[in-house]
């Protein structure tokens, strides 16, 4: 009978358990329960055993800290919660909302309505099958008149007029005869006082912005002469129907057809920076303009081989610092999303002396690409033989250390501010024209949404006061207050911390200009609260009634009133087990919170309504005016410390040249 013969000889493994007893404790090792008597499981259910035994210990693990986040909540004071104070329905899915005087304006999912704030009933209606609104822009013109711009799910960007109870559609910016050629718009905005209209468009291989001027004062003369003729023609259809026996087989209907916006700018995202066409550099220098502004960087004389070269150099250096997942792309793309602004008057774009600029009128317009260092600022006053087709230059260019990620600019247009990806936020005041103070984040930290806050109007005797507060929301889900004093010196006060529970991770946040102080904060779990910056905590919260929910509370559908004395508040209705579900496009629920019919909101101090002859809102002319007068003011005082200071000098002179000789 044949066997099986090892050809190497018997070896005893080494034990793979750690917690074995060793040979000189075995002997002093008595095992007083006998059912503790167990034998070691083989692989691979040893490694199983593992497994699950590691699984089970994590769960457990997490089980505890639910729970102690739920004791701690039960513990923890619950602010007052305040109902809704009205509320009103839409047919369809609400996907956007927008506030300007008495009037909301909802996208929807069929088409455009227009509520009455007060009634909360619908004043009209533009309805369309196949169209969707997802986002929408609205401000008010006066006497009952309000411009609208919205983008569908298409990204067709379409200008509405509404008066009194009509709505008019006045163009689409974007349309195409040909699908193909068709262009998606993917931001549309409204400058302060509806001057001018910006749409950012992207093709099939690059993006662009485009700039309208927007001809209102015109709309207002159509609009008053096309109602005159309506007037006139409905009592000429009254008297004819009473003089005459028959009715007439006809009427006539007056159609008003408005002005259409013409287009100023068009923007084009940045080339990447590649080696250089250039044969000689009297060919690059003819490319380059006086040189009165820093460019972009596109006309140089550097070539591919020395990127390279330069390159492998620099990644030979400091290979040890760098990172593997961070290696550059071996062919860069075209930036295809920017943030844009409208700036008013100020010291840093300069119009030509035969332009008068209107102090409430935006000048410039500033643009940040994705990915790119550089904020750009145009103006808005374009020569008249100058081409909108043109690769347009700006007209200055700010630098920055880091890719720009997100700006903001406060309701005066006095303050910009930048947020780098290296993690500093910038403030620039804009009237003095020189930064007012560089703040580092702390580490880990990285800006998604910046906010001004409200802060206290100057007199009308003295400069604006430059202390500036910002909100910043930060893409760990933190918050941070950041406070820039006088004398350029900042202060980071943290109002949320990163959650350990994912539901409670911050989605929006939205400051309240009528409420100094107050923040609106929306969380993952549908919770609505109301912050205070200066304590910082929670003072009360908005809920739904129990039988609706916050609608989509990663990115809620909300909105504040003109004078931000009221909160609007998509809500859908819970779904009922047992139930069939409803359908897609049923219908939406909007509340309405008046901040001023709940009793916790009195902590805010109102905000005084600012002198109309307030520095901050004056044209930057009158207020150089303002500051060079309070420096010829003061020149005689300074004129008194100078002989002084001219003393400590000559004695500080004298004494280094007596050191020198001992020397």
């Amino acid at each position: 009978m044949s066997g099986y013969i090892r050809k190497n000889p018997l070896e005893i493994p080494p034990p793979s358990e750690k917690d074995w007893i060793k040979k000189d404790e075995e002997e002093n090792f008595f095992l007083q329960d006998p059912d503790q008597t167990f034998d070691s499981l083989p692989q691979p259910f040893r490694m199983i055993n593992k497994l699950v035994t590691l699984v089970f210990e994590q769960a457990w693990e997490i089980i505890e800290k639910r729970e102690a986040l739920q004791e701690a909540q039960t513990l923890k004071v619950q602010p007052t919660s305040y109902l809704p104070t009205a509320e009103f329905q839409v047919m369809g899915r609400a996907n956007c909302l927008a506030a300007s005087g008495q009037h909301v304006f909802v996208g929807l999912s069929t088409g455009l309505a227009v509520f009455n704030m007060p009634t909360c009933k619908q004043v009209c209606v533009w309805e369309s099958a196949k169209l969707e609104i997802c986002a929408i822009r609205a401000s008010n013109l006066g006497n009952e008149t309000h411009l609208l711009i919205t983008v569908d799910e298409m990204g067709l960007a379409r200008l509405f007029y509404f008066h009194k109870d009509s709505l008019l559609l006045i163009k689409v910016l974007n349309e195409a005869e040909e699908i193909s050629k068709r262009n998606t718009c993917v931001v549309a905005e409204l400058s302060h006082g509806s001057h001018y209209a910006g749409v950012l468009l992207q093709g099939n291989t690059e993006a662009w912005l485009e700039i309208y001027r927007l001809p209102k004062d015109s709309w207002l003369k159509e609009t008053d002469h096309a109602q005159a003729v309506a007037a006139a023609s409905s009592l000429r259809e009254r008297r004819f129907s009473q003089t005459s026996m028959e009715s007439p087989m006809s009427t006539n209907r007056v159609e008003s057809k408005l002005s259409l916006p013409v287009l100023l700018l068009k923007i084009k995202s940045p080339k990447p920076l590649t080696g250089s066409t250039f044969k000689s550099p009297l060919e690059a220098l003819m490319k380059i303009d006086d040189g009165s502004v820093i460019g972009l960087g596109q006309n140089h004389m550097i070539k591919d081989y020395q990127w390279e070269q330069q390159d492998a150099i620099f990644r030979s250096t400091f290979q040890m610092h760098l990172e593997k997942e961070s290696e550059p792309d071996s062919k860069e793309e075209k930036p295809s999303h920017a943030v844009f602004h409208f700036l008013l008057p100020d010291r840093i774009l300069q119009l030509g002396p035969e332009i008068k600029a209107q102090p409430d009128v935006p000048i410039g317009i500033s643009v940040h690409w994705k990915g790119s260092h550089n904020l750009c600022l145009y103006l808005l006053t374009r020569p008249p033989k100058e081409k909108t087709d043109a690769e347009l230059k700006p007209d200055i260019v700010w630098p920055c250390a880091a890719p720009i990620i997100c700006s903001a600019v406060s309701s005066c247009s006095s303050y910009l501010t930048l947020a780098c990806e290296d993690g500093t936020i910038t403030v620039w005041d804009k009237c003095q024209g020189f930064p007012l103070s560089v703040t580092a984040l702390p580490e880990g930290c990285l800006s998604r949404a910046i906010h001004f806050l409200q802060t206290p109007t100057a007199p009308s005797d003295q400069l604006p006061s430059p202390k500036v507060q910002l909100l910043v929301l930060c893409t760990d889900g933190s918050l941070h207050l950041v406070t820039v004093s006088k004398l350029r010196e900042s202060r980071i006060v943290l109002l949320a911390d990163r959650p350990e529970d994912p539901d409670q991770t911050i989605s929006a946040v939205a400051p309240i200009p009528a409420l100094p102080g107050a923040v609106l904060v929306f969380s993952w779990d549908g919770t609505v609260c109301l912050t205070d910056t200066a304590t910082p905590q929670t003072v009360c919260q908005f809920i739904t009634p129990p039988s609706h929910t916050v609608a989509s509370p990663w990115q809620p559908v909300f909105t504040l009133d003109t004078n931000s004395q009221c909160l609007l508040l998509r809500g859908d209705e819970q779904q009922q087990a047992g139930l069939p579900p409803q359908t897609k496009y049923n219908q939406s629920s909007i509340f309405l919170f008046y901040f001023n019919s709940y009793q916790s909101l009195e902590v805010f101090p109102a905000v005084p309504e600012p002198p109309p002859d307030s520095l901050q809102y004056l044209p930057w002319e009158e207020r150089c005016d303002i500051f060079l007068h309070e420096r010829l003011q003061r020149l005689p005082r300074v004129s008194q410390q100078i002989p002084e200071c001219w003393s400590q000098l000559r004695k500080h002179a004298v004494a280094l040249q007596r050191e020198s000789r001992k020397k």
